[in-house]
């Protein structure tokens, strides 16, 4: 494992037969990504024996572009987490201070580019999932406008809100993997023209002169003292860079956990019906009928996060519930979209803390999954919206890293990464 920080569950060398921007860099892939005949397990026990036979776009495009594969890099199972401990492979540790989480899903991802093990990472973001351990990793993480990027070889937990995105050391590097892995698919009916040929690594120029920066006091209400003076400086640094810091409002936001989740979970409990031990998943040992070996197959390979965001889809979306929860937080989504539209007609970005605190101690979250999905209230938002988002490093609370993130209007990519990369140059 890299570093001893349990970071890349497998490890592998595959270097691409061509030459582009990617020549020379180590590229570590998050291991619900396909890897041709590398094993793809989701941290998971159900998939521990999964080798795909075909590379994600992603994967090829990075292929493409001359970078070098080193490894799979640890998880959350299934995606479903916020620290990385909830992998069946043991937890991930923070390299900036080993005692505590490197946040997650993604967490293998950025501990990877954090310890300098890899160059480059490849994560998704589902509520959250590159944003939160680029924050506590203290490296930079994109979620890109849903259908930027292809998700064909992503293994899926929330069809309508994941994303894959990229981790990098700096904006610029984090915005040049972008302008690698963007840009429509024909293996994924969801990915989108609209604004791929933009040169994203040429957007890491600092220039904020004039821009509106919108600050919702919603995303600052559940930040700790430190978090929030970390946050209020950069935004006076983005301010004597040339921008206008305005506080905003925005209606909805209160109710972007609850709607996330009903709708996460409920996504989650249909996709993972197929691991039956049949079609995909370990062999059940048991005798009998379909029923108690479709019973002991999910059992033995779920652990007991995923195990409880199955069962609370699958109430969402039972007889008698489905109008009660699933579309309440279809239309509650809907609202929240409109909301962010109107923001944006007055201001260019939106920024917060990317998390509420700083990286937690090992072990002592998970018996509070509560909590856990409460911490994911300034991340959630641009799932539901369908936004691109960014994490940078902002400074430090206690010697720990402080992310600020910035949301954009669809496609708007460059805009935040101008903006992150400001803060990059003030705060460096």
């Amino acid at each position: 494992m890299s570093a001893n920080l349990n970071t890349l569950i497998t490890e592998m060398s595959r270097e691409a037969n061509s030459t582009g921007p990617l020549d020379d860099r180590r590229v570590a892939v998050k291991d619900n990504i396909c890897t041709a005949d590398v094993p793809t397990t989701c941290a998971s026990n159900m998939l521990e024996t999964y080798v795909p036979p075909y590379d994600a776009t992603v994967v090829r495009h990075v292929l493409d572009a001359g970078g070098t594969l080193i490894g799979k890099a640890n998880m959350d199972e299934f995606g479903m987490g916020s620290t990385t401990e909830t992998s069946a492979f043991g937890p991930t540790r923070n390299p900036v201070d080993p005692s505590r989480v490197p946040g997650g899903s993604s967490g293998g991802s950025a501990a990877a580019v954090a310890s300098g093990a890899a160059d480059l990472a490849l994560g998704s973001d589902t509520g959250g999932s590159v944003r939160n351990p680029a924050a506590f990793c203290g490296v930079v993480g994109i979620k890109p406008t849903y259908g930027l990027v292809s998700r064909y070889g992503l293994v899926a937990y929330a069809n309508s809100l994941e994303q894959i995105g990229p981790i990098g050391a700096t904006v610029a590097d984090a915005a040049m993997l972008l302008d690698v892995i963007s840009g429509p698919d024909r293996h994924d009916a969801t990915s989108v023209a609209a604004g791929a040929n933009t040169a994203y690594a040429e957007a890491a120029n600092g220039n904020v002169e004039g821009m509106t920066v919108g600050v919702p006091d919603d995303l600052l209400e559940g930040a700790s003292p430190g978090v929030a003076a970390v946050f209020a400086d950069a935004m006076a640094k983005l301010e004597a860079a040339g921008a206008t810091v305005t506080d905003i409002a925005i209606e909805g936001l209160e109710h972007a956990v609850a709607a996330y989740y009903v709708i996460a979970m409920s996504e989650a409990s249909s996709n993972l019906a197929r691991f039956d031990g049949v079609r995909y998943g370990m062999g059940s040992p048991e005798s009998g009928d379909w029923n108690e070996q479709y019973a002991a197959v999910r059992s033995a390979g779920f652990g007991t996060e995923v195990t409880r965001r199955i069962l609370l889809g699958t109430f969402a979306l039972s007889a008698g519930y489905q109008d009660r929860y699933y579309r309440q937080a279809q239309s509650a989504r809907a609202w929240l979209g409109r909301e962010f539209d109107d923001a944006f007609a007055s201001v260019d970005l939106i920024a917060s803390p990317t998390m509420p605190t700083t990286a937690y101690e090992l072990g002592t979250s998970l018996d509070d999954p509560l909590q856990l999905y409460i911490a994911d209230a300034n991340t959630v938002p641009a799932n539901l919206a369908n936004l691109p988002a960014i994490s940078v490093p902002g400074g430090d609370d206690g010697g720990l890293p402080v992310g600020i993130q910035f949301m954009a209007p669809q496609f708007e990519e460059g805009r935040m990464i101008r903006a992150a990369s400001a803060v990059e140059a003030a705060t460096s």
